[in-house]
């Protein structure tokens, strides 16, 4: 979709907006709402996105509108770069006295997965030959470089506490997942191209340098799973969840997953987070939000196959890392991985009309972002492998020859990746709220984060 049908899009909702009723006071929801909706979406990573979703919120008598006393979520999706996405989601504030409880289960099936390496600029994006090979006749299709194949089951249930005064928190939970991960099926990826596109037997995928070269050991090459618990602290004083407008959410935790606990590799990693949001115009009108993340590991290691996960509790689930929607807007997915990565997210949210609409609260919004991340602490890239590792010599010098070549290409270490970018809210009853938004990798760098990505998706960044 380009900028000028985007533009144009936005024009017709806003016109609509005007012609409806405006009110300033707000109808106080009460019962079971529901919020299904066709899942036919657009995400620069996954292609178009086909399936159904439905949001389910119970508020009760209204004394905790906006916030509900319980939710479900629920989709099924298939996009058509190859991914399929299933998941369930339940939230309850009021089950358990004085605690939270959250779990869901989610399931992800990629053909073609992003990988673009470790240590973000230190791995090196040939995005010439990528453009080439989507504009040139003679040049075959080079974006299955940088894939690999990805089945990913995530089950988590978590509890969040009162501490002080229903603004300090602990949390506690338990978290399961299992990763079959490996090269990806050059049958399926070439299916219905025609001979000159396709993506040749003789040119190995980044995954398959990464496995011969020792970067990613046979050990944990084709995934497993991780058994964890976490631990945390939780400080929030927003005034809504969904869509804030004043106030603080900090939170920090710890992840161990030690091998008694039925973990195939043991790893241990910290996280913490600071949300903050300033209501420079009252009334939810305009609003100045911005996080900041750090995500650490503890040793010198952990698994490659969790590297691309931010760590979350609570209703929120794991997502993947650096790079798209959910983290850092507008470059590639998961193009950041490191044992250590900080990041910011920074946004004016404004929120140009509310009205009441077949007896809903509507708003429609815009938003001004910069996104930004980098690896503060190195996966290990060195490489592992002997001569006893290979069939010759010279097929170890091959080896040992492309790597250094390959080393040679990226920078020494990494630098901040950041993009700017803007979007559109449709909010409704504070909690069902619709997106789309376009963001664009800047600085001298920019092309190894790809060319920027639009996407309309669900819910705030944060």
């Amino acid at each position: 979709m380009k900028l000028k049908h985007i533009a144009l899009l936005l024009i017709a909702v806003t016109s609509f907006a005007t012609q409806a009723h405006a009110q300033k006071e707000e109808i106080i929801k009460t019962g079971y709402n529901f919020g299904p909706l066709p899942a036919v979406a657009f995400d620069a990573d996954k292609g178009f996105q086909l399936g159904a979703l439905l949001n389910i919120y119970d508020f009760g008598d209204g004394s905790t509108y906006p916030n509900p006393r319980q939710q479900w979520y629920f989709e099924a999706s298939f996009f058509t770069k190859g991914s399929q996405l299933y998941t369930i989601s339940y939230d309850n504030k009021f089950m358990i006295p004085n605690t939270r409880f959250s779990t869901t289960l989610t399931v992800t099936n990629d053909k073609a997965m992003d990988f673009y390496g470790f240590n973000g600029y230190m791995s090196y994006y040939d995005h010439e030959k990528v453009a080439a090979g989507k504009e040139m006749d003679d040049m075959y299709l080079y974006s299955p470089k940088y894939r690999i194949n990805r089945v990913a089951a995530l089950f988590k249930t978590d509890f969040i506490g009162n501490i002080w005064n229903n603004k300090f928190f602990w949390e506690a939970g338990y978290h399961l997942s299992y990763f079959k991960q490996g090269a990806i099926d050059r049958s399926k990826i070439n299916k219905n191209k025609e001979e000159n596109k396709m993506f040749p037997d003789n040119e190995p995928t980044l995954y398959e340098q990464y496995r011969q070269w020792g970067i990613i050991s046979d050990e944990e090459a084709e995934g497993g799973l991780n058994s964890t618990v976490r631990a945390g602290l939780l400080y929030d004083t927003r005034d809504k969840e969904a869509a804030p407008s004043r106030g603080i959410w900090a939170e920090a935790h710890l992840t161990m997953a030690p091998k008694w606990l039925g973990t195939k590799i043991p790893y241990y990693k910290y996280s913490a987070t600071w949300r903050q949001y300033f209501p420079l115009v009252d009334n939810d009108i305009l609003t100045l939000a911005y996080r900041l993340n750090y995500q650490g590991t503890f040793g010198k290691s952990a698994p490659y196959y969790v590297l691309p996960y931010i760590t979350t509790m609570g209703q929120s689930y794991d997502r993947d890392g650096m790079g798209g929607f959910r983290t850092i807007r507008g470059i590639m997915r998961n193009r950041v991985q490191g044992l250590d990565m900080a990041s910011y997210n920074a946004e004016l949210r404004w929120r140009f009309t509310t009205f009441t609409l077949w007896n809903q609260n509507i708003s429609l919004g815009l938003n001004l972002f910069s996104d930004g991340t980098m690896v503060t602490k190195e996966y290990d890239m060195s490489f592992k492998r002997t001569v006893a590792d290979f069939a010759s010599e010279a097929e170890y010098s091959k080896a040992k020859s492309e790597y250094d070549e390959y080393m040679a290409m990226g920078q020494g270490g990494d630098a901040p990746h950041i993009t700017v970018g803007a979007g559109f809210r449709f909010i409704m009853n504070q909690n069902f709220i619709v997106c789309l938004e376009y963001g664009k990798p800047v600085g001298k760098l920019a092309k190894q984060d790809g060319n920027g990505a639009f996407y309309i998706n669900t819910g705030y960044l944060f």
